[in-house]
This record gives structure tokens, sequence and C-alpha cells, in this order.
């Protein structure tokens, strides 16, 4: 079982980052954190537009690649494949714009090569992540297939036929995704930064989004919107609403997730 370190009952010697499958305690939010973490990614967006913009274009170009082989197959049969591709690279392009931001917050001039280099920082529970990331889409993409059970076969079937499938696959689709928020949201900044393990990492962000649903949800939301953003045009949005959502997430974790030194 993980272990939480509650700020009441602490040692009087800080717990070291290299303890196996703790939870680090987390800070109460406001509701409207998230939009003080989007001004705060606005303004690094602007102060580092190299980075930012080499960043936007590599998430730019991945989206660009699915939608254009969704045209190509000509069937939706292909997105979620694609969406476990993407979950896989998207996280290790999402480091390079923590560590600007990370450079930034300590007086430093954020260069792409040092962000580019963040990707080797602590990799093996970086990738052990990435792939428990996709383990859960794919076990995503199973479960949309047995719901498709409960597809009309006749065609042209009225709206009450659609709706058990409509319904119960859309509940499911919102726990699974509540599921992969809660886990993701504050990993991979913590890995990066404290060099802890996969699962430290997961049990932290898990007990975070708990703690502060209501600002959670906002910040859920805002992340759903620029993806929408960035996919219904057709992938050029990226250029700017990943950056946001990737220098927000560092802020975001700045804030929510306590420091060594908190008593």
């Amino acid at each position: 079982m993980p272990r939480t370190v509650n700020p009441s009952n602490m040692p009087s010697k800080p717990v070291p980052d290299s303890e196996y499958a703790r939870t680090i305690p987390c800070n109460t939010l406001a509701v409207s954190a998230p939009f003080h973490w989007l001004s705060l990614a606005l303004n690094d967006l602007i102060r580092m537009p190299l980075i930012s913009a080499f960043y936007g274009l590599c998430f730019m170009g991945a989206a660009i690649g699915i939608v254009l082989l969704i045209q190509w197959q000509g069937t939706h049969l292909v997105v979620m494949p694609s969406l476990v591709v993407y979950m896989l690279i998207g996280p290790f392009l999402a480091l390079g714009l923590y560590d600007a931001s990370w450079e930034r917050e300590k007086g430093h001039s954020a260069k792409l090569m040092h962000s580019m280099r963040a990707i080797g920082r602590n990799s093996t529970s970086q990738w052990a992540f990435a792939v428990l990331l996709a383990v859960a889409m794919i076990f995503w993409m199973r479960i949309a297939a047995l719901l498709h059970a409960l597809y009309p076969s006749v065609q042209g079937a009225p709206l009450t036929e659609f709706l058990p499938f409509l319904v119960i696959g859309s509940l499911v689709g919102l726990v699974l995704a509540a599921i992969v928020f809660s886990i993701s949201a504050f990993s991979i900044p913590l890995m990066m930064e404290r060099r802890v393990d996969m699962m430290t990492a997961v049990f932290t962000s898990f007990n975070a989004v708990k703690s502060n649903i209501p600002a959670m949800i906002v910040w859920a939301a805002l992340i759903a919107g620029g993806l929408l953003i960035g996919f219904a045009t057709y992938g050029i949005g990226m250029l700017v609403t990943m950056p946001l959502l990737g220098y927000g997430t560092w802020h975001a974790y700045q804030e929510t997730i306590k420091k060594k030194h908190t008593p």
C-alpha cells in the first residue's frame, strides 16, 4: 500500500524522494487556480518563442499526421491506435516545456538543447509511465470494441435504439478518462524534477486530483478544450495550445504538490 506523508506527523528529517511508492502531500487549490496557471503559461509562451514554436511544431506535426491518417484510411478505427502513439510521444515532448518553465522559474535563460536533454532525466520511470498510458489506451480500445455489441445492427434505426450504446459508452469513457487524467496530471513533472519512481508519481498525482476535484475539473476542461481546438483546426492549433498546456501543467504542479521543505 502507498504511504501518505501527512504534514501533521512528518518525521524530524525529511523523507527522501528515493523512497518507493509513497504519496507526497498536496496543497488545497482554489477553483480559479487553473486560469492563473494559464496566465503564467501565456507569459512563458511570449518570453520563450523559439522553444514554444519548436515543441508546438512537434505536437502540430503529430496531430496533422493523425488527421491525415484518418482521412486516408477513411475510417474512425485508426483513431484509437493513433492516440496510443500520441500518448507515448506526448509526455516526452512535454518534458521539454516543463524544463523550459523550470529554468525560467530559477532565473536562468531557457535553452532549447537543455530542454531536449530533459527527456533523459529519470528516463526509466518516464518510459514506464508512457507504457502505462499506452496500456490504458489499449484497454480502452478493447472496452470500446465490446461496447460495439450494443450498436444497432439495423441501418437507420431510431434514436431510442442508440441510447444504450451512447449512454453506457459515454459513462465508461468518462470513468476511464478520469482515471487516466488523475494518474497523469502531475506525474511527469514530478518524475522530472525530483526523479521519483513511477508509482510515487502516480499515487501523488491521483491523491492531488482527488483532493482538489473542483479545480481539477476546470483544468481537465481547459485541457480538453485545447486539444479540441488543436484537432478541430487540423492540428494547426496545437502550435499554440500545446505549449500553453505544457507550461500550464508545470505551474499547476508547482502550486499543487508540496515542496520538500514544506513542514
